[in-house]
């Protein structure tokens, strides 16, 4: 795949604790450079990154992150600010314990009133499958389709572990036609992010692309 078409589903990501405005404005001018999707940044820097790039790059964000137990009207009103500010996108994280406890009604309601805040705004469900069995993550393959979110996403990449191969074959299989999949969290190499686009992927959440292709542009590759 050409580098420049990959990119185009990359979610250029900096969601580091301690992230400043500088590095920030640093992904923003490699993500408009190199063309991807988006940038992923943290809620505090919406605003100012969107006034930052304009209409040239999408702002997305992160809400109930990373643990996804703040409850829900946190949640709403964490993302009727950030869209307030700016943002196109906003992924929400899915309370792991509730799902635990199959309160399946409590999960489907919540990610249907995060939507509705939303509006037409991009809504990506994060489950962590890295702490989930493989029915937890069918379920919420079900769940995630019917209420009606945009895309079913892997991984916070502040857990055990990101995304794997089987997870977005688990994906694809159970998935509803009107739900895409995000993959993020360890992705390596430009060999993984290709073979999770195979896969069924839409998105990859990563921090290392670029990096991956200045290098290969240095080298000569």
């Amino acid at each position: 795949m050409e580098v420049k078409q990959l990119m185009k589903h990359v979610d250029h990501t900096l969601l580091a604790q301690a992230a400043t405005w500088e590095e920030i404005k640093q992904i923003c001018d490699d993500a408009m450079a190199y063309g991807t999707a988006s940038v992923c940044i943290p809620p505090s820097y919406v605003k100012q990154a969107k006034e930052y790039v304009k209409d040239n790059m999408e702002v997305c964000t992160v809400i109930g992150f990373p643990n996804g137990y703040s409850t829900t009207a946190v949640k709403e009103f964490e993302a009727k600010d950030a869209i307030a500010g700016g943002a196109a996108e906003i992924y929400m994280v899915i309370n792991l314990g509730w799902l635990k406890d199959k309160k399946y009604d409590l999960l489907t309601e919540e990610i249907r009133r995060l939507k509705a805040a939303c509006g037409d705004k991009i809504l990506k469900v994060i489950i962590e499958t890295c702490l989930l069995t493989e029915e937890e993550k069918i379920k919420m393959c079900e769940i995630v389709t019917k209420a009606g979110a945009d895309y079913i996403k892997t991984s916070t990449g502040f857990s055990a572990a990101g995304a794997a191969f089987s997870d977005i074959e688990v994906f694809a299989k159970h998935i509803g036609p009107n739900v895409k999949i995000k993959a993020a969290g360890g992705i390596a190499s430009i060999d993984d992010a290709e073979k999770f686009l195979s896969l069924g992927a839409d998105r990859l959440g990563t921090s290392r692309m670029i990096k991956l292709v200045k290098g290969q542009n240095a080298t000569g590759y």
